[in-house]
C-alpha cells in the first residue's frame, strides 16, 4: 500500500502504532553508498578522468607542449566537478528524505523528495527478502512481493532492486549495519510466521560482490 502523507505522528510512520505493534529498527541510506551504488559517482569520475586523458594526450600528438596538454586536460575539471556536485547532491538529499521502518508486523518505507509517500509492507505482503552486502558494512534488503503485491518500477526508484523490472522489488537501498537490519527482519517474519521458513544467511559483505546472498522465506507471514 502507497500512503500519501502531511503529517508523521511517529517518524516514517503515517500513524501511530496499533496495539501489539512495535518498531524494531528504523534506518536510512547513506549517502556516500547511496552516491556509488544509485548514482554512479565512481563511474562518471572515471568517465571524465579518461576524457581528460584522452585531451591530454591528443594534445601532445596534435604537437602541443605539456603545458598546454595540461591545461587541455585540465578544461575537463569543470564540467566534471559540477556533474559529480549534481550527483552527490542528490543522493545526499535522497538519503536525508528516506527512513526505512522494520516492526514486528511490517516494513515501512518513507521516500520521496519533491513529494513523499509512505509504502506499507505487511509481512503477509512478502515472499521472500534477499540481502546484498556492499561496502563498509551497507547493503540492500530486496523485498520479494507476493504475486497480489505490485508496485511501479518509477514509483519507487532508487528504492526498488537493481533491473528488476518485471515484478519490482521494494528495497532498503544502502544502509549502514545492513546485516543487523537483515537479521532484525528474519527474527520478526519467524516470529509471526507459520511455515517452515528458512533462516536468512549472511554471507562475508565484499565489495566486489554486490549481488544477492541470502535468503529468508517469508510465505505465510500474517
Amino acid at each position: 500500500m502507497i500512503l500519501e502523507h502531511d503529517d508523521e505522528p511517529i517518524p516514517g510512520l503515517p500513524e501511530r502504532l496499533p496495539a501489539g505493534e512495535r518498531i524494531l529498527w528504523q534506518g536510512a541510506p547513506d549517502w556516500r553508498a547511496l552516491a556509488r551504488r544509485v548514482f554512479w559517482t565512481r563511474v562518471v569520475a572515471i568517465y571524465f578522468a579518461l576524457f581528460a586523458t584522452w585531451s591530454a594526450i591528443d594534445a601532445l600528438e596534435q604537437g602541443a607542449g605539456i603545458a598546454d596538454a595540461l591545461a587541455s586536460a585540465s578544461a575537463v575539471a569543470i564540467p566534471a566537478a559540477a556533474a559529480l556536485g549534481i550527483l552527490y547532491l542528490l543522493a545526499y538529499i535522497t538519503a536525508r528524505s528516506t527512513l526505512y521502518t522494520i516492526t514486528n508486523r511490517r516494513v515501512a518505507m518513507r521516500v520521496g523528495v519533491a513529494m513523499q509517500i509512505i509504502v506499507n509492507l505487511p509481512f503477509a505482503k512478502l515472499s521472500e527478502a534477499q540481502l546484498a552486502p556492499l561496502w563498509g558494512g551497507t547493503g540492500d534488503i530486496a523485498l520479494k512481493l507476493t504475486p497480489d503485491g505490485r508496485f511501479a518500477y518509477l514509483t519507487l526508484w532508487p528504492h526498488a532492486r537493481p533491473w528488476a523490472f518485471g515484478h519490482t522489488q521494494p528495497s532498503l537501498r544502502c544502509v549502514p549495519e545492513a546485516a543487523h537490519a537483515a537479521a532484525l527482519l528474519a527474527e520478526a517474519v519467524a516470529a509471526v510466521n507459520t511455515s517452515a521458513a528458512p533462516p536468512l544467511q549472511v554471507a562475508p559483505p565484499t565489495p566486489s560482490r554486490a549481488e544477492p546472498l541470502g535468503t529468508l522465506g517469508l510465505a505465510g507471514a500474517r
